[in-house]
């Protein structure tokens, strides 16, 4: 849950690499660091916090220069955060420094061995190893030391290494972490994530697990895990820098917020045909008619857009659907067989818990689907089909706009299915399909509908603690806009089937405390207003959630937010929008760093 980059070429490093690491600090930034091969040998900067305080320090040193460097923004694992443990590391004879994303799980074995050698270590992380064993493997040959090295490292790993005896070269090494190659003209590039590459090149290269890379200013070649050359396929990328800034928002956050009707356009168009069809390419050779149960599994916010699927997926193709969050799956010795169809869900398609539970589902003979945002990552080459959500990059640690587009086709899957296995008739299946296709004009009007989610967020941003509760549906959305609320405010908040309130707790309801009741699933609204009548009974106040033109609600609630009416199976996505909203008002006027939430990072690579 770092970031990781590196340069080679003519310019240099540092300018390159720091705005590398701001572009990658969305998967750390408790401290960053940056090392340059400067004339005199290895130079190296690090800080404490946020890159920014690195780039004083840069500012502030004329002398550091180089043409060839790594950087890294730290999402700590091992040693809290200073500037003794943040990357880069270096080797105790100065040779080599080492930036490092993952995790050794063998790391303190390798340390002792090499204490016992009399090699001394300044920090408390596993990453200082990797470097301390590639100088005691050196023998004059960087590529073999290295080849060495990560033979010893058990765990996850993107390694950038650079070596004083090495002018101009780095190598860096993949593992279960994400790792791309930027190519460039008389330079050359790694990095975590594209996104740290788009202003200087488009041309990158997906390295795989096992493989290292020796790159120089004049080009890349890459090695097999027995060090033999291997050839690599060139990938272009289509978005440019400007899909990775603010572009005037104040935050990342709002930005994909406000792109949610363009990210479920380039979603849903590609996919239909005739205003009537879904067609998925991907999946012409996949047979759900051989499939006699579906299992669903993710972390996270595509935990809950799974909760939303299992509840299309049942209501369409009515087989037995599971959700399940993959760091509990991963160890359950799930039942499942070639008869199982596992939906994988990520955003960044590097979660580790969620790699974990897919191997382990392969393991019982299961076909895997996976739903990413991420092209060539690790999720989308390890699943036996890929759909990508195509919403563009996205910065803030919080998702919006990847959430939104993972339940929008999870529906279009459901439908597709349900069409495959003839479970739906015709004309259910056009109006539904029709229904997807109005949902990018739906959002916007989500959006605009509610301008005055602002002045709620300032008459409840000072709650201590609240409760979102909702049924069916609106249940699954309640469990998505709980933890939008409390991972960028830092509020407690917790989400609750509404008729489960009586059942506990409704014992901490007390006067002024925030309710939030979704209210969008009409079939049961009857019993949710019921719920409400509880809580207020109990002195709460309620900000409902429910569709545009639904005047009862507002006998009942204290204020409410509106959404456009929408299919039932599909207000799921419009009804989290306005929640998205209140979540970052309410953060905001918390004074909260909301792009880079405490404790959190983007791309969750470690267990």
């Amino acid at each position: 849950m770092c970031g990781i980059t590196g340069y080679t070429g003519v310019n240099q490093a540092g300018p390159i690499l720091l705005d590398g690491l701001k572009r990658l600090e969305y998967r750390g930034y408790d401290s960053a660091g940056i090392a340059v091969r400067g004339d005199d040998g290895i130079k190296m900067l690090k800080a404490t916090g946020k890159v920014s305080h690195l780039v004083e320090k840069y500012n502030e040193t004329p002398d550091f220069l180089g043409v060839c460097g790594i950087g890294h923004t730290r999402w700590a694992t091992h040693g809290i955060p200073n500037d003794t443990n943040a990357h880069p590391h270096l080797s105790a004879d100065g040779k080599f420094a080492v930036v490092h994303n993952g995790i050794i799980e063998n790391f303190a074995e390798i340390r002792s061995e090499l204490q016992k050698y009399g090699i001394e270590f300044k920090s408390e992380t596993d990453t200082e190893v990797i470097v301390q064993l590639l100088a005691y493997n050196y023998n004059g040959n960087f590529k073999l030391a290295l080849m060495k090295t990560i033979a010893r490292l058990e765990g996850s790993y993107a390694i950038g290494v650079i070596s004083a005896d090495h002018p101009g070269t780095i190598y860096a090494a993949k593992l279960s972490s994400p790792l791309i190659i930027g190519l460039g003209i008389g330079e050359n590039f790694f990095a975590s994530d594209i996104t740290a590459l788009v202003n200087n090149t488009k041309n990158v290269i997906d390295m795989d697990d096992g493989e290292v890379a020796e790159i120089t200013p004049d080009g890349v070649k890459f090695f097999d895990h027995a060090g033999r050359e291997i050839n690599k396929d060139i990938r272009h990328i289509t978005w440019d820098v400007a899909a990775a800034e603010k572009s005037g928002y104040e935050h990342f956050m709002l930005k994909e917020i406000m792109e949610q009707p363009q990210a479920l356009k380039a979603t849903i168009e590609p996919r239909v045909k005739d205003a009537e069809e879904i067609v998925l390419e991907e999946l012409k050779n996949l047979d759900m008619k051989r499939f006699n149960r579906i299992h669903i599994t993710a972390c996270g916010s595509a935990y809950h857009a799974g909760c939303v699927g299992r509840g299309i997926l049942e209501a369409l193709c009515r087989v037995p659907v599971e959700a399940e969050v993959a760091s509990e799956l991963r160890y359950r010795d799930p039942i499942m067989d070639a008869k199982t169809l596992v939906i994988v869900i990520s955003q960044s398609g590097e979660t580790a818990d969620t790699i974990a539970a897919m191997k382990e589902c392969r393991s019982k003979g299961a076909t895997l689907l996976a739903i990413v945002n991420v092209v060539g990552s690790s999720i989308a080459k390890l699943a036996d089909y890929c759909l990508y959500t195509w919403a563009g990059p996205e910065i803030a640690v919080a998702t919006t706009k990847g959430y939104t587009t993972q339940v929008v086709l999870l529906a279009m899957f459901a439908v597709w299915a349900a069409g495959e296995m003839k479970t739906i008739s015709r004309g259910a299946y056009i109006s539904l399909v029709k229904d997807i296709i109005r949902l990018p004009e739906r959002a916007q009007r989500a959006l605009d509908l509610n301008s005055r989610v602002k002045t709620m967020a300032e008459r409840y941003n000072s709650n201590s603690s609240l409760f979102f509760i909702g049924r069916n549906m609106d249940y699954a959305v309640a469990l998505e806009g709980s933890l939008k609320l409390k991972e960028i405010s830092y509020i407690h908040s917790e989400a609750y089937a509404a008729g489960e309130l009586k059942h506990g707790t409704i014992a901490l309801i007390e006067p002024g405390r925030l309710v939030v009741a979704l209210c969008c699933y009409e079939k049961l609204l009857d019993k949710t207003i019921s719920n409400i009548q509880q809580v207020k009974a109990r002195g709460a106040r309620v900000l409902a959630v429910a569709h545009e033109g639904n005047r009862s609600i507002f006998r009942e609630a204290d204020d409410v937010l509106t959404v456009p009416v929408t299919d039932p199976l599909l207000v799921p996505v419009i009804e989290i929008i306005p929640l998205q909203l209140f979540a970052y008002y309410v953060a905001k006027l918390n004074g909260c760093d909301i792009d880079k939430p405490k404790n959190l990072a983007k791309s969750v690579t470690v267990e």
